[in-house]
């Protein structure tokens, strides 16, 4: 005869550990999740090194956060990806994209930016791959200067965060007939790019010295990707430096504001030759080189 009361008892130790065996799982599982995020928490030109040569990491994951309908165009990332290869070692190179909402801001500040990657973020340097995020955003900075024609098309803020004000290059863009928004999108992705890779001196130390006086870690070269005026206008280096002493506080590092006359300018002149295109000169490439680049 079945004894009903025995089967009660071993179902119900089955049960029991089974929710125990769920609940490890569970646990494990969280665990497994918890993610690094320290490696991507540094001053801007900490990984220069690292992205520039394939000692430590040999491939490049670049996430993409953009606001819907603020997304980069195809061209410009394909510029930007072989600008990478150019100077870099690393050969692979991937790229996703992540569609956000907007966070419905008249303008951001570098802290509501860092605060929206923290967000958003999903890709963090492990093993031997080192994780790049930049935000394509809805919004202008909110250091932008309208009555002096100073904008910010892009900002670094940490060894591995980049911010392009989308909206801005856009409107950059539609007040010349010659110049496209891939052209703005990859100048302003290239020479914030250069900042990463610790250009100049801010990161990756100077073979000959060519840091412009009057405008922090910039290149004073002529026709130089890294050269101020690409940012749009010099501010004055007392401005300058009073800025970069209050983002220091924050840990961030603020980007450059730019003329955009002068931007759409250069790059009018270097379109009549040819191609819009803005390379770095022959002492940025020294410095890279120097600090493992190609």
């Amino acid at each position: 005869m079945i004894d009903m009361r025995k089967i009660g008892f071993y179902l119900l130790t089955l049960g029991l550990l089974i929710l125990t065996n769920c609940s490890k799982n569970s646990d494990n599982d969280s665990e497994s999740q918890k993610v690094d995020k320290s490696l991507n928490l540094k001053t801007t030109g900490d990984s220069a090194n690292d992205i520039l040569s394939n000692d430590t990491y040999t491939k490049l994951l670049i996430e993409i956060g953009y606001v819907t309908d603020f997304k980069p165009t195809t061209e410009s990332i394909s510029n930007f990806t072989e600008f990478l290869k150019e100077y870099t070692f690393k050969e692979n190179i991937e790229v996703k994209y992540k569609e956000l909402p907007s966070p419905e801001k008249d303008s951001l500040s570098l802290e509501e930016i860092s605060e929206l990657e923290m967000e958003n973020r999903t890709a963090y340097t492990s093993g031997e791959t080192l994780a790049i995020y930049i935000y394509f955003s809805d919004a202008p900075s909110a250091e932008d200067n309208e009555d002096e024609d100073l904008v910010t098309l892009g900002a670094v803020y940490r060894n591995t965060s980049m911010i392009i004000h989308e909206a801005t290059v856009r409107r950059l863009s539609a007040r010349s007939f010659s110049i496209t928004t891939a052209d703005i999108e990859s100048a302003t992705m290239n020479h914030e790019f250069g900042h990463l890779f610790g250009l100049v001196d801010l990161g990756t130390p100077q073979v000959n010295d060519h840091n412009d006086p009057e405008s922090e870690n910039h290149c004073i070269v002529e026709g130089c990707l890294m050269r101020a005026e690409l940012q749009f206008g010099r501010s004055s280096k007392k401005g300058q430096l009073a800025a970069s002493k209050a983002s220091n506080l924050s840990g961030l590092k603020s980007g450059c504001s730019l003329s955009g006359n002068s931007v759409l300018q250069l790059l009018s002149n270097k379109s009549a030759k040819g191609s819009a295109t803005v390379p770095l000169d022959t002492e940025c490439m020294l410095d890279l080189q120097a600090n493992g680049g190609r």
